[in-house]
């Protein structure tokens, strides 16, 4: 009895004795408007992807100031309208930053919302912020994956280009960014021998492949994303029309690529970044950062695919609030971010002060062809668009 009361009174003494396990620090919440659902919800799923293996490598550091991230993701179901409706309520929240959207239509919408702060990470490539303003934009500019996409074409002796965009934003900024890079003295033997449009509500694009098909074009630009590609990859496959395509690399995920299996025309093409061709990454900085990428992606057994374009944007922002602090406002994150010159991510060297709002340029973009046989992509130029030696 003695002995039992003895060994009690050590065990108590012991335990008082032992430093206190200190309790887990509040999750650092950072706020994302993504379309998980609608037409564009391949894109959707892969950003969020993107976000969550941020966060998991952050913490794996340490997170923010000992606090882990926590990416709060919201469903913009690919409607503009939720996004205004969803900005306005984190903005009326005071949030110092949202991430997304990931379609280029849904950030205009929030674009005016923020003139004057918080500050908005479009994840899409087509947004085009000005200059020292609170919106940035993820990415390889789409205008600059365009030009070198077009290098690319020239490169390989491709003249005739013919065009098939949607009259959405997205097919805008193509249309324009196609003919800044036709303008250019280098592409001056380079010609669009057709330019169709079609509705993101459309069913069939048949009478524009048609014509297309008429003007015996060399390449087919498609810069449409989502539900819109595969009405234009069925209408190609239905003519049993054989011609190159090139389309945005917002299409290069593994589940859209499953869907539309069946009718992917036999040489496709897809805008590129070194994320997703690494074993052409020769710069060791960048290919550390896409090892990293990589293994964590790994993790979560997610395939390497288009997440990058997000990742990135979150570990930049994730690094602005370690400089400016957790309590950072809008304009404190906003000049971090701008600041940046020095940081290497999974998509290459960042560099703010020289590619504004965006960090990388144009020496960054490539070109990928999908190989069905072995269900996945590979890099078919180098950085800048020449063609690789096959």
């Amino acid at each position: 009895m003695l002995r039992s009361t003895v060994v009690f009174v050590a065990l108590v003494l012991l335990s008082a004795a032992l430093p206190k396990a200190a309790p887990a620090a509040d999750p650092f919440e950072i706020d994302a408007i993504l379309p998980l659902t609608g037409q564009a919800a391949f894109i959707g799923k892969a950003s969020a992807e993107g976000l969550k293996a941020a966060e998991a490598l952050a913490n794996k550091a340490g997170g923010i100031s000992g606090r882990p991230v926590s990416f709060v993701i919201q469903d913009d179901q690919s409607n503009p309208a939720n996004d205004v409706q969803l900005a306005n309520a984190l903005i009326a929240k005071k949030v110092p930053v949202i991430m997304g959207s990931a379609l280029v239509a849904n950030c205009n919408a929030m674009v005016p919302l923020v003139r004057d702060g918080p500050v908005l990470y479009c994840l899409s490539p087509a947004l085009h912020p000005d200059p020292g303003s609170y919106v940035f934009s993820g990415g390889v500019a789409a205008s600059d994956t365009i030009f070198v996409a077009i290098r690319y074409a020239r490169l390989r002796g491709w003249t005739r280009i013919a065009t098939v965009n949607p009259t959405d934003a997205t097919g805008q900024d193509a249309d324009k960014s196609i003919a800044a890079a036709l303008a250019e003295p280098e592409n001056r033997d380079l010609q669009i021998v057709d330019r169709e449009h079609f509705n993101l509500t459309d069913v069939s694009v048949a009478a524009q492949i048609a014509h297309v098909e008429s003007t015996n074009p060399q390449l087919v630009i498609a810069w449409a994303s989502g539900t819109a590609i595969a009405t234009v990859f069925r209408a190609i496959n239905d003519a049993a029309y054989a011609v190159p395509v090139l389309t945005s690399n917002a299409n290069a995920t593994y589940a859209q690529m499953k869907q539309v299996a069946q009718i992917v025309p036999k040489e496709l093409y897809f805008s590129g970044v070194p994320s997703m061709e690494p074993d052409q990454v020769t710069d060791r900085a960048t290919k550390r950062a896409v090892d990293a990428y990589d293994a964590v992606l790994a993790t979560m057994n997610v395939r390497p695919e288009v997440q990058a374009t997000t990742y990135d944007p979150a570990l930049v922002v994730i690094e602005a609030f370690r400089k400016a602090g957790l309590n950072a406002t809008p304009d404190q994150l906003r000049d971090a971010i701008a600041g940046t010159h020095d940081w290497v991510g999974a998509n290459g060297p960042y560099d703010f002060r020289k590619y504004p709002q965006r960090g990388l340029g144009v020496n960054t973009a490539t070109v990928l062809r999908w190989d069905g046989g072995k269900g996945t992509w590979y890099g078919v130029s180098a950085p800048g668009g020449a063609p690789l030696k096959s």
